[in-house]
């Protein structure tokens, strides 16, 4: 037993030493990050920021002033309602709203938090909030928009959980994957989703690679990220007939290192992928790169459904996930198929962290953020169920933008538990999952 434990350490360390020395690499090549080297201005330099909105209708042309110590500057908003100032050094800034720039209409919510003290000390980036009354959903003021503006919040909401929701499953599918294959519940799955992300900033943002491009490349190196954990540490975990739990464990210990590897190596402040162009979709502002990331998402998923369907390892991986036992005997070669469905899943989520980095922003903890979702995603539409997974991440994606417009949306992911319960209880095995499952 004390072999086992010193083989699976070793193991362990291996795979752990790997992960650093890859992100060590990407992190050494990046030109804003190598030492010596000036700091790319857009991504390393310190910086306030903030969106400045009405509503949910978003105003350009809003000035902000930022003063310090010997420095004074102001930003404006563009068209899609933000506004950043760079600031030469750590310390302390007065942000003071220019309420003259204001539209007619508009004005604030607290007259007396024109001005606000803010602090750059650990993190690069300090986002402001100036709170706006609403004027887009009162009657007879200025700027009044009685019935439209319910529809763009009921409208903006439905919009955004579709895209959450898209983006959600392919996470979701590759969890389910994992899940149907191994029986494992791998908590480190939301890293996955944090690597693709933080690959795609590091690509793009940093070495400033195109999007598409550092997209294609975080999905492959998210892939083999899938195959190295799946070899080093899942695989002989699988050989020594560790259990389940004990696997679970190793998962969510595996899941903090990685976590923390991300904070050391990327700080804790939000690193912003995208802002780029706003695209008007039935009278609700939406970026453009989000509408783009869904019509990919969805073409994906079409070519997963295909996959599992019409290819012959797709077909296998359904029988693996029916039954590995009776798949095996058949003369399947189950190991195999486990660890090409460990590499699918990790290209799927990475692509999925790139699309959720660009839709949510990235941070060194957001996958961990959306673990909860993505279990829910898998439960909801039944376990080890890819079909499943990807119509359970749908309801949840929607539940949970939809449910802002009646809880407070700091209470919106943990909502998506509610609606997890209420099926359950209804259908215990989930919307797709078999009543009895063999094996």
């Amino acid at each position: 037993m004390s072999q086992l434990k010193l083989q699976v350490t070793k193991r362990f360390a291996v795979s752990i030493g790997l992960l650093f020395a890859i992100f060590g690499l990407v992190f050494q090549a990046s030109p804003a990050l190598a030492a010596g080297e000036t700091p790319a201005p857009d991504n390393a330099a310190l910086s306030i920021g903030g969106i400045i909105k009405d509503g949910d209708v978003l105003l350009e042309g809003v000035q902000i002033a930022v003063t310090g110590d010997n420095f004074d500057a102001a930003g404006t908003t563009g068209a899609d309602g933000r506004w950043s100032v760079v600031v030469p050094s750590k310390g302390e800034y007065r942000v003071t709203l220019l309420i003259e720039t204001l539209p007619e209409g508009a004005s604030l919510r607290d007259p007396n938090k024109i001005t606000k003290t803010v602090k750059i000390d650990v993190v690069n980036t300090v986002n402001v909030l100036f709170t706006l009354n609403d004027t887009t959903s009162t009657t007879g003021g200025p700027g009044d928009k009685p019935a439209q503006a319910d529809t763009n919040v009921f409208l903006g909401r439905l919009i955004a959980g579709l895209i959450l929701g898209i983006l959600l499953a392919m996470a979701a599918i590759g969890l389910s994957l994992i899940y149907g294959t191994t029986a494992l519940n791998n908590f480190a799955h939301g890293e996955m989703v944090t690597m693709g992300a933080l690959l795609a900033f590091t690509l793009n943002k940093l070495m400033g690679i195109d999007l598409l491009i550092s997209a294609v490349l975080t999905m492959v190196l998210v892939a083999a990220f899938g195959w190295l954990q799946d070899a080093a540490i899942w695989r002989p975990l699988r050989k020594r007939r560790v259990g389940l739990t004990q696997m679970m464990i190793v998962s969510i210990g595996l899941s903090l290192v990685i976590r923390y590897v991300f904070q050391i190596i990327y700080g804790g402040d939000t690193k912003v992928l995208s802002q780029g162009e706003i695209w008007n979709i039935a009278g609700v502002p939406t970026q453009a790169v989000n509408v783009i990331s869904a019509g990919i998402g969805i073409v994906i998923l079409l070519l997963v459904a295909a996959f599992l369907t019409k290819t012959r390892i797709g077909k296998a991986t359904r029988a693996v996930a029916d039954n590995a036992s009776l798949a095996a005997a058949t003369g399947i070669d189950v190991e195999r198929i486990i660890r090409i469905v460990w590499v699918v899943a990790g290209a799927l989520t990475g692509i999925s962290g790139v699309m959720l980095g660009l839709f949510l922003q990235a941070s060194w903890d957001m996958g961990f953020s959306i673990l909860l979702l993505m279990f829910a995603a898998v439960t909801l539409g039944g376990l080890g169920t890819a079909f499943g997974a990807a119509v359970g991440a749908l309801v949840v994606g929607l539940f949970v933008e939809l449910s802002t417009l009646v809880i407070p949306s700091d209470l919106k992911f943990a909502g998506a538990l509610v609606v997890l319960i209420l099926v359950l209880l209804v259908r215990p095995q989930g919307i797709l999952g078999k009543a009895q499952r063999i094996g």
